[in-house]
């Protein structure tokens, strides 16, 4: 492993190898404390657990996992400058079992000003894979004028899939004191008051006929599909290992234990979660990610878009859209809507919960199981602290995946043990929020032809830099929307000419300057500008185009904006509605 493998843009910089400074009488306080980590492939060809810092996840993990309530520390971590006034070394301990010959790497990358992943300052040093500490000076360090802010730590293993336990440490310059933080006791996953806890996440029971049915023909050994729809905690961001410790595996573990026969190989799971991503974007992947293009038939359906529906530019229409399209299935299949929790306690329950009620489906909240007592000290009846629950400030750590599984357990225990309802629910009312999106199918390159006319023109290449997504029960990711269009280079508007009535782009939202705005016509109008920077990291953006009444012809047109002609510029697919 060479020192500086990971940075094929921008400079370097490494300091000594090993701790100059004792720490002993440092104050500082951790941003990972005992945290399992993973060694995720990267594109890059690295394995790597990346812990971000950027916005304010750097001053939400000094408060959650630091305890840190000092607002003149706080707002020192929101710069560069302001690390480095602040921070002295950083500490990393990490600990691989049964590989203390493992070969680490700690790196500390600063997003630049002028170019955020290529002009700030990037520091290194190995570390050592028995769990003693490494200490990195910052002064030992030359660092870039361009800095700007914390971006992210980085911990590079030899090899995909590797666990290991880390701590990171910030230890302070003098006249800066933090609180010292005393250990928690484990989360008591038997106790009394455990249990009651979970009660509080059952919203609703719902009719249950159709998730009794699903229950009663596992038991009787028949093949039974559960599937899972969502954004990054369905993804099972926080989880390590991501594909087996996500509360979609652990619930779906837990109904094969609860009602599986002999191997349990009857039972089997559909896992959909794509980070960053709201039911916009979900309505569009249906098919092909749940249905599997006609191949698959689900006969449970949890849908959880409870945090990542602020984004949905249709406040609900396609949430309720993809709820109907999962309920008209041929198979009657039972749908659970599930709301998760950020560490602000928000969610957007109250804009959704109203859809479970229309249709009388059952409804599990974790927030309603975990936010009250996130209030209460040990003393008063805590149960899991969010240090616990939360592996930053928008998704869960195992424990907290752990807490989501066992709500969802829950509502499989009280609907095998109560009486079956005899009427199935009505589908013929009508919609509380909107039923516009429950049609909607993805266009992409590879099934364009019989539904539009396209001349590509410069966006002619195929994009191969794309979201990974662990789908199912896979460690390794899958690529969303391989079958794009790329513009590279030149002048060529990429022009499509298609009947429908609604018409969602789906673009790729990238970090790298390479990538710059395209506009969009809709029928010879601008009708919008996608800009690729608008969240910097790589991943689906999903935009409304088209939403009217009726059907007609239309001709879109996307080219880059001028002077941008020689920028890249992705269309991953478009959803449609005949």
């Amino acid at each position: 492993m060479t020192n500086n493998h990971s940075f094929v843009k921008g400079s370097f910089s490494e300091g000594p190898a090993a701790p100059r400074d004792p720490v002993e009488k440092r104050s500082g306080f951790f941003i990972l404390f005992e945290s399992i980590i993973e060694a995720t492939a990267r594109l890059d060809g690295c394995f790597s657990q990346e812990v971000y810092l950027e916005g304010e996840r750097l001053v939400e993990k000094a408060r959650l996992t630091g305890g840190v309530t000092d607002e003149r520390i706080l707002g020192l971590l929101r710069s560069s400058n302001g690390f480095r006034q602040l921070v002295h070394s950083i500490g990393i301990s990490v600990k691989v079992q049964d590989q203390a010959d493992e070969k680490l790497y700690f790196t500390f990358e600063n997003w630049g000003k002028t170019s955020k992943y290529e002009t700030g300052t990037k520091l290194g040093i190995p570390c050592p894979a028995d769990g003693s500490e490494t200490l990195l000076t910052l002064d030992d360090y030359e660092w870039s004028v361009d800095d700007d802010m914390p971006g992210k730590f980085s911990i590079e293993f030899e090899r995909a899939g590797t666990l290991a336990t880390a701590s990171i440490m910030l230890y302070l310059r003098e006249g800066y004191q933090a609180p010292e933080i005393s250990a928690e006791p484990p989360v008591d996953y038997e106790s009394a008051a455990y249990h009651e806890m979970i009660k509080k996440s059952l919203v609703s029971r719902g009719n249950n006929k159709r998730l009794k049915a699903a229950i009663e023909k596992a038991k009787r050994g028949e093949d039974v599909t559960i599937a899972y729809i969502g954004g990054s905690i369905t993804q099972g961001a926080g989880a390590k290992p991501i594909h087996s410790a996500c509360y979609a595996y652990q619930s779906y573990a837990l109904f094969k234990q609860l009602f599986g026969q002999d191997s349990n190989g009857h039972i089997h799971l559909i896992k959909a979660g794509v980070g960053g991503t709201p039911s916009e974007l979900g309505i569009i992947r249906y098919e092909r990610d749940v249905l599997r293009d006609g191949a698959a038939e689900p006969d449970i359906v949890i849908v959880e878009f409870a945090v990542n529906d602020e984004g949905d530019e249709t406040k609900g229409n396609c949430y309720e859209s993809l709820v109907l399209k999962a309920l008209a299935a041929d198979n009657e299949p039972a749908v659970i809507l599930l709301f998760s929790v950020f560490i602000n306690d928000w969610n957007l329950q109250d804009r959704l919960s109203p859809v479970g009620s229309r249709y009388d489906l059952p409804m599990v909240s974790v927030k309603d199981a975990v936010v009250e007592q996130f209030r209460l000290t040990k003393d008063e009846g805590n149960i899991i602290s969010k240090r616990q629950y939360f592996y930053d400030i928008y998704h869960p750590t195992n424990a907290g995946h752990t807490v989501m599984a066992d709500c969802l357990g829950y509502l499989f225990r009280e609907t095998d043990r109560s009486l079956p309802d005899q009427e199935d629910i009505s589908l013929a009312r009508p919609p509380v929020i909107g039923n516009d999106f429950i049609d909607t199918l993805l266009l992409d390159r590879n099934n364009a032809a019989g539904i539009a006319t396209i001349t590509s023109g410069s966006f002619s290449e195929t994009d191969a830099d794309l979201q990974m997504v662990e789908m199912d029960a896979q460690p390794h990711g899958t690529p969303q929307f391989p079958n794009n269009w790329m513009h590279v280079s030149g002048t060529d508007s990429f022009i499509m000419t298609i009947r429908c009535k609604i018409l969602i782009l789906v673009y790729k939202d990238s970090g790298s300057r390479d990538f710059g705005s395209a506009e969009i016509r809709v029928d010879g109008q601008l009708a919008k500008v996608a800009d690729p920077h608008l969240n910097n990291w790589t991943h689906c953006n999903a935009m409304i185009l088209l939403n009217e009444p009726f059907a007609q012809a239309h001709t879109i047109e996307i080219r880059m904006q001028s002077g941008q002609e020689d920028k890249r510029f992705t269309i991953l697919g478009f959803g449609y509605v005949r």
